[in-house]
């Protein structure tokens, strides 16, 4: 007897709910089809974080993270074809308690699978490409309280979180769930449904996207078809109630922040000839983990010649992309190098003037006076500025003399 009485009473609220949409245009909470619940938005709240967002649209909230990573933090995926890596990933938790249920954290639902797709199509395409921004990107959505479209809330969530960050995303991105109420040739359509409404209704058609377009749908329906006429304005009804989610977001965050947080890796990329990679990484790796090790940094190097070089100080990564280009980088004559003296001899000194690169600087290019002895002038370990004036046979000739003589007569001139 529970049983009827439930489904008697589901039944007649059902009929309740879908006769007033039709006859009144009212809503079981009071709102017109073209409504919109209340919506607060907050940003930045999580200190600690790479950037956060709390999106709340009546009683359905997400609070949203972003953590920003190194190439080496790429998930792999093992295609059907061949393995590749993604760069973007959200994930999407719908807690039990978010809609008052007490239950285990255990595996992955595959609501949660299919959530997390959804809001990640739709913000995959404002995501710089990687030669503006190196970064691996990880939204994560944790679902506070539900009662319909939470995977519309994670994408405004989402594209809160990336630009509260200082992503530099294309634009801001919004998400609204659209409901259909039908009876004969009457019909309604609802904007923003709640899950009474979604469960209730004849429809559940998410859309998501920009003030220019569209970026993600899904649609699900418990009828046999839709006409042509009901896709169009249900399409244009969605459009208006996106377009005035996206003026609240951005009224409250208008453009991405000008910097990343302080807690964020700092990252650099760099270009090399493919061919001088072997040069980077040295025999079984010495050179690559020595560099990391002595600047506390991540330096990952693909096929194609791009370095990418992580670290948590600015400093330590610009010194170590310095010296990968100094490893890398062709000798050029007339160029001035700030070099070292490793070896003295007879006839002159050999002098390191690049990273693993030595050329000679013979005894009467040391000084444009006459040099008897080279121990007169330079020991080894001394750092001297020497100009590379020849090449010939991979044998490169520097010259200290040409750089005095031309301070020497710049000096007279003046």
């Amino acid at each position: 007897q529970e049983s009827v009485i439930k489904s008697l009473l589901h039944d007649i609220e059902k009929d309740l709910m879908r006769n007033q949409i039709l006859t009144d245009g009212l809503r079981l909470d009071g709102r017109i089809t073209t409504q919109i619940r209340p919506i607060t938005i907050e940003h930045g709240l999580l200190a600690r974080t790479h950037g956060s967002s709390l999106f709340t649209r009546g009683e359905t909230q997400s609070l949203t993270t972003l953590t920003l990573g190194t190439k080496s933090d790429e998930q792999i995926i093992d295609g059907l074809d061949e393995e590749y890596k993604k760069r973007f990933i959200l994930h999407y938790n719908f807690p039990p308690f978010s809609v008052g249920e007490v239950g285990r954290f255990g595996m992955t639902s595959r609501r949660e699978i299919g959530h997390g797709n959804l809001a990640e199509r739709a913000l995959k395409n404002i995501i710089p490409s990687e030669t503006i921004f190196p970064y691996s990107i990880r939204i994560n959505s944790d679902i506070m309280e539900s009662n319909g479209s939470s995977s519309m809330a994670t994408v405004c969530a989402g594209s809160l979180a990336l630009m509260d960050g200082g992503v530099p995303v294309k634009c801001a991105i919004a998400g609204i769930a659209m409901g259909l109420i039908t009876e004969n040739d009457k019909y309604s359509i609802l904007s923003d449904i709640s899950g009474n409404e979604d469960h209730l209704g004849d429809m559940d058609f998410k859309v998501a996207g920009s003030s220019n377009g569209i970026t993600a749908i899904q649609m699900d329906i418990k009828i046999q078809g839709l006409s042509l006429e009901i896709m169009e304005n249900a399409l244009k009804q969605a459009k208006d109630g996106r377009l005035e989610i996206l003026e609240k977001m951005n009224s409250v965050l208008p453009n991405p922040q000008n910097e990343l947080s302080v807690y964020a890796p700092k990252q650099l990329t760099t270009q090399i000839n493919p061919e001088k990679i072997g040069a980077v990484i040295g025999p079984g790796g010495k050179v690559i983990q020595g560099m990391q090790k002595e600047f506390g940094v991540d330096i990952s190097i693909e096929e194609d010649g791009r370095v990418f070089i992580s670290g948590q100080l600015k400093e330590n990564v610009l010194k170590a992309k310095a010296k990968i280009i100094g490893l890398t980088s062709e000798p050029e004559i007339g160029k001035v190098y700030e070099s070292k003296v490793v070896k003295i001899m007879d006839f002159g000194a050999f002098v390191e003037f690049m990273p693993n690169q030595q050329g000679l600087l013979h005894i009467s290019q040391i000084d444009t006076k006459r040099v008897n002895k080279v121990q007169d002038v330079l020991k080894e370990g001394d750092m001297i500025t020497v100009k590379l004036i020849k090449v010939e046979n991979g044998k490169y000739s520097l010259s200290r003399k040409v750089l005095l003589s031309d301070e020497e007569q710049k000096e007279k001139s003046e």
